[in-house]
């Protein structure tokens, strides 16, 4: 552990004993939208090795959207979380990673709205072994006393119950905002070599969900390195993979 091996992530993978990792965070070259160095992969033979190794209660973070192509969406997101159940994971949550928009089409072009988020879909083997939910929602009535009411299965209204204290925060919504300008997804210049990084606070904020200090944290297509540069100051093992030796050269760097 605490490794970046370069090579085809199923062929790695396949080496590794069962269970071994407690949490995967990933985010993988989809529909062809960037050109990953003239690399494909083999997603059904990956999930499944995903599967084989991840700890019973351990977690598969995965990222993903969609291509458009003659107005219509590829359905790739769906077909991919579909096939991860069909594997033996849960969907434990469905998540959206909201990013900030570069431009301001136009409805007579495209009709659609524009497109500012990614899926990141949270799989778990079995009941989840680790939740460390974050709790930065502001609540504008903390202080005060606060009442909730529901109904029974057979649909009888029940008053009142769980009667206490607003606190300050709550625990946040599952839509995530990342600003994914350049500059501010990471200042290691060298990051952007790669065509498709993503937020080192998204790769932060799942690590500390999912995962507890000395952990180990997989990253399949490690790309440039975001997810076990966080895992590493975060005090958890990290392994990152990935077929391409430029971008595992450029995650050494990152990782000095």
């Amino acid at each position: 552990m605490n490794d970046l091996i370069c090579g085809n992530n199923i062929d790695v993978l396949k080496t590794f004993p069962d269970e071994y990792i407690d949490l995967t965070v990933t985010s993988p070259p989809y529909d062809k939208l960037r050109q990953y160095n003239g690399f494909s992969f083999d997603f059904e033979g990956l999930a499944e090795q995903l599967y084989r190794v991840t700890k019973k209660g351990g977690v598969v973070v995965w990222v993903v959207g969609d291509s458009v192509k003659n107005r219509n969406e590829s359905g790739t997101s769906f077909k991919q979380a579909l096939y991860f159940k069909e594997c033996g994971f849960k969907l434990h949550d469905t998540m959206i990673y909201q990013k900030n928009g570069s431009s301001i089409p136009s409805p007579k072009i495209t009709k659609t709205y524009f497109q500012s988020f990614e899926y990141m879909f949270v799989f778990s083997k079995g009941d989840i072994k680790t939740w460390n939910l974050i709790c930065d929602s502001k609540n504008k009535t903390s202080g005060s006393k606060y009442k909730s009411h529901g109904r029974t299965g057979d649909g009888e209204s029940v008053k009142y119950f769980n009667v206490g204290i607003v606190p300050e925060y709550s625990i946040r919504g599952n839509i995530w905002f990342y600003d994914n300008r350049i500059g501010v997804t990471t200042s290691d210049k060298i990051a952007y070599k790669h065509p498709a990084i993503f937020s080192e606070k998204l790769a932060e904020d799942h690590i500390i969900s999912w995962s507890n200090e000395g952990d180990v944290v997989l990253d399949p297509f490690v790309g440039s390195g975001t997810t076990c540069k966080m895992a590493k100051q975060l005090g958890r093992n990290y392994i990152g993979i990935d077929i391409s030796q430029e971008y595992i050269n450029i995650s050494k760097e990152r990782l000095k």
